[in-house]
């Protein structure tokens, strides 16, 4: 996410959302749901990528994944 983002991973949290980082928008969001299913090799659905309001939300999707965070 840092590196997608441009942000220091310190500054990442469960609870950071789009409009905490300025480059979150859509356009990195889309980048940043292509890195993740390249990254750990799944597929998300889009439910599941309009269903992200934050980092922990990600985070639970992977998990249903089966990803070990």
């Amino acid at each position: 996410m840092s590196k997608v983002l441009g942000v220091n991973p310190i500054t990442i949290a469960n609870s950071t959302k789009p409009e905490d980082i300025d480059s979150w928008d859509s356009f990195n969001g889309l980048v940043l749901v292509t890195e993740l299913e390249k990254n750990f090799k799944v597929k998300f659905s889009l439910e599941e990528v309009v269903s992200v309001k934050n980092v922990g939300d990600i985070k639970k999707i992977l998990k249903r994944h089966s990803v070990k965070i």
